[in-house]
């Protein structure tokens, strides 16, 4: 038998004409106007996600966090928004997992939504707080049964022994949810990004891309725009 062994250059060719083939916004993409947009950033997130949603936007609900290790290194990860308010935009995670204690070491984060059936990004920086216990209860148990279930295993980001080990972890969870759909896991902490710079971003074809920053200045917000 001959042995083929792969050649690492091909591989690395093949990966690089893939890559260079994709394009982006192959679509229409909507008119923005910042000199309409309102003075300021909440009104235009919720138009945008209500867009977002409109236009067929797969999981517009879903945004990266980013934030920092004990080191002061980077690091990131995608999860649910949960509410975006007047107080900031919400998420929620074990207060015990990695970014539960990366906040409560550095608690200042960075969120990014990226909607391309519409070429639009938004970006929220700010400091993060952590919400009441009450609150925290609350927004576990307007979820899912599965959302429950995967609470009450807990032990996020930890390591995994082996699968199996999660296996009979989850099933005695997902009996748990469904037998006490309001059993209260203390881990589980509603967070919340209060918002001091708000960025959207429109794409454009001829890379003339719209970039339109609000920035918290005391008690309200300066508008700005910015070279793509």
């Amino acid at each position: 038998m001959t042995d083929v062994t792969p050649d690492p250059h091909s591989a690395q060719q093949a990966f690089r004409d893939l890559l260079h083939a994709q394009r982006v916004w192959d679509v229409e993409l909507p008119a923005f106007d910042p000199a309409v947009a309102p003075r300021t950033p909440l009104p235009l997130f919720h138009a945008w996600f209500a867009e977002a949603v409109a236009a067929g936007q797969a999981e517009p609900h879903t945004m990266t966090l980013a934030t920092v290790d004990a080191e002061g290194h980077p690091d990131l990860r995608t999860l649910m928004l949960h509410d975006a308010d007047d107080r900031g935009w919400h998420f929620a995670t074990h207060a015990t997992s990695a970014k539960g204690c990366q906040l409560a070491a550095h608690p200042h984060a960075a969120l990014g939504f990226y909607w391309p059936a519409q070429g639009r990004q938004v970006r929220v920086r700010g400091p993060v707080t952590a919400c009441t216990p009450a609150e925290s209860r609350a927004d576990l148990h307007v979820r899912s049964t599965g959302a429950l279930a995967s609470a009450l295993v807990g032990r996020q980001s930890e390591v995994l022994g082996s699968y199996e080990e999660l296996n009979r972890a989850s099933d005695a969870a997902w009996e748990r949810a469904q037998a006490e759909p309001e059993a209260d896991v203390a881990s589980w902490t509603r967070y919340v990004v209060e918002p001091r710079e708000v960025e959207f971003f429109q794409g454009d074809a001829r890379r003339r891309h719209i970039r339109l920053r609000y920035r918290r200045d005391g008690g309200g917000w300066e508008r700005e725009l910015l070279w793509p």
